[in-house]
């Protein structure tokens, strides 16, 4: 990943871009990265993925086998109060 200042990526935006094309550019302000650029088909296959639904058919039997004998670890009851209404 190509790491650019906010001042430099201002001077030379269409470069920028352009590589952002082929791999992300993370823009940094005061030495920290802040945002990212990434090519359009990029953030819509990662968008795609986060909306991806899966049904007991995209399981094996292993992996059923294996979320139905899973536990929640023991600081997951922090959460309980959340269930009830």
């Amino acid at each position: 990943m190509v790491t650019v200042s906010s001042a430099e990526l201002q001077r030379h935006l269409g470069r920028y871009q352009d590589m952002a094309l082929v791999e992300p550019v993370a823009v940094t302000r005061n030495g920290r990265e802040r945002v990212i650029i990434l090519s359009v088909d990029e953030y819509h296959r990662l968008k795609k993925r986060d909306r991806q639904v899966l049904s007991l058919d995209d399981f094996t039997q292993l992996d059923i086998q294996a979320i139905l004998s899973s536990e929640p670890p023991v600081e997951a009851l922090a959460f309980n109060s959340e269930l009830i209404g």
